[in-house]
């Protein structure tokens, strides 16, 4: 992996699954990263979760020294502490336009003019989040997928004020980091969600109508047409309350073939939210 196409520091905003693994993706990239967590019990859940997954890939030689990874990242609680030097921020808190906008608006009051601010929104307008920034044409989105070091695919969501040398450096970034970006034009869902979302709706409908079990749906999409992962087991690891709320934005933009099926609410409703709790549409425990 070369490092010189990779940011000297980067910005993660919120410490969760998604933005650990960004997080992680970049130290090991050789970036120094801040992530930026709300209190002190998020950071340290936060701290430890940056923590063992250093000390996984380490036990799985893929890491030579975590400590000294572990070094490059620094998990604040303020976004006015974040280094006025960073030269890219990428939000990754939940996928709620006002937290995104608020989160993104106070990171460009601390960052350089020159620094480029990122959203790793999977389906919200990147024009919209974009209008209420200072410099809206150095922003953009970033999606990455998850889990964010194992995964090669970044995609690039230029807004309507995005500059060209932002997409230059953003891909030459995630270059840099061994991955590959797709460029997609600013629509609900982009391009990877639309189809995601979809094919994992679908998946639900054929259990909820008692087509077949979730085993058997995820079994005929990785054996019958080389998916490495099916689209239910994928729905348990993105987590049901997150496909939820994207297909509840899909449903409104762009119809009816996006409309939850009640027992994705049901699931929500009762807690079962994938891996994260431990059972989903299939057990974790």
């Amino acid at each position: 992996m070369t490092t010189s196409a990779i940011p000297a520091k980067v910005a993660v905003i919120g410490g969760g699954r998604m933005g650990s693994g960004i997080a992680q993706t970049f130290a090991i990239g050789g970036a120094e990263v801040s992530i930026v967590e709300i209190g002190e019990n998020a950071a340290a859940v936060a701290r430890d979760k940056i923590s063992a997954a250093f000390a996984r890939a380490a036990q799985r030689g893929k890491l030579a020294d975590p400590e000294e990874l572990l070094g490059r990242v620094a998990v604040l609680t303020d976004l006015a502490a974040l280094p006025g030097d960073t030269e890219l921020v990428v939000e990754a808190v939940p996928e709620l336009a006002e937290t995104k906008v608020e989160v993104l608006s106070g990171a460009e009051r601390v960052v350089g003019a020159d620094a480029v601010l990122a959203s790793n929104t999977s389906s919200l307008s990147v024009a919209g989040l974009s209008a209420a920034l200072r410099r809206p044409e150095r922003f953009l989105g970033m999606h990455y997928f998850n889990p964010v070091p194992a995964s090669k695919l970044v995609e690039l969501v230029a807004g309507p004020d995005t500059t060209d040398a932002v997409i230059g450096r953003a891909r030459d970034w995630v270059r840099g980091l061994g991955k590959a970006e797709v460029m997609v034009r600013d629509s609900p869902g982009f391009a990877t969600s639309r189809l995601g979302v979809l094919l994992g709706l679908e998946a639900i409908r054929i259990m909820e109508e008692g087509v077949a079990d979730a085993a058997s749906v995820d079994s005929a999409m990785e054996l019958g047409y080389r998916h490495p992962m099916g689209p239910l087991r994928s729905t348990d690891l993105v987590g049901l309350d997150v496909r939820l709320a994207i297909a509840e934005h899909l449903h409104a933009t762009l119809g009816e073939r996006f409309a939850p099926p009640q027992l994705l609410r049901d699931k929500v409703a009762r807690g079962e939210l994938g891996r994260k709790t431990g059972r989903g549409f299939h057990d974790w425990e």
